[in-house]
């Protein structure tokens, strides 16, 4: 029985990943690299890796891709600021929620970077803990986010569930042993998702799912994805 819910922030909470697609494209337009959607989608939200390599491919110096690095985080914030965020129907899940399971944040974002998100959602509230970047050495799809989830969580794996909208996320839920759901954002849509237990259109799927799996019906939140 699911006892703790463990939350992705970008795509999940907050519609901010084509925010920062866009940022990270125009940036390195400006030295001629091309970044597509489906080479953000499997640098970015498969990978993990980014795409600062591909400027140094073009022969930049190290100084000057930590100045388009600097430059694109700094757009980002500016952006994250004027773009209305929050993910439709999302606080009213969460408000459905708390009390009623320990509830927790795990993101690869960077701290600043949640900090300014999360300035006007007022979704802070709902949640007994937070865990970004800054918590960690390796970010997804890399473990250990979730596995210092778990550990905050007071929870055996099995007993929390991970929400994402992509494969990396999914991928560090399940490496740490945790059932993941996921909710697919505009930018992961039609990605096969293997090994999820479920596979939702919208956040709000999730009350049905919780409620029968703590209702002791089965809700094979081990399963793969059901579509």
């Amino acid at each position: 029985m699911t006892k703790a819910i463990l939350w992705d922030n970008d795509g999940v909470l907050v519609d901010t990943e084509q925010i920062y697609y866009e940022v990270t494209r125009d940036v390195l337009a400006t030295v001629d690299v091309e970044l597509t959607p489906p080479l953000y989608h499997d640098l970015f939200l498969l990978q993990g890796r980014g795409a600062w390599h591909l400027a140094e491919a073009r022969g930049l110096p190290g100084h000057e891709v930590e100045r388009l690095r600097d430059v694109r985080n700094t757009r980002y914030a500016q952006r994250l600021r004027d773009a209305p965020l929050l993910i439709d129907g999302v606080a009213r899940v969460l408000q459905a929620l708390h009390g009623r399971f320990t509830m927790g944040v795990v993101t690869s974002s960077r701290l600043d970077h949640f900090e300014t998100i999360h300035e006007t959602t007022g979704l802070l509230p709902y949640f007994d803990f937070i865990l970004t970047a800054s918590d960690v050495t390796r970010v997804k799809p890399d473990p250990e986010l979730y596995l210092k989830a778990v550990e905050r969580s007071g929870c055996r794996p099995e007993e929390c569930l991970a929400i994402e909208d992509s494969e990396r996320g999914l991928r560090a839920a399940r490496l740490a042993g945790v059932p993941c759901v996921v909710v697919p954002t505009a930018l992961t849509r039609g990605t096969t998702f293997e090994g999820a237990a479920r596979v939702l259109r919208d956040a709000g799927e999730l009350l049905d799912l919780l409620e029968r799996d703590t209702a002791g019906e089965p809700a094979r939140l081990t399963a793969h994805p059901s579509r």
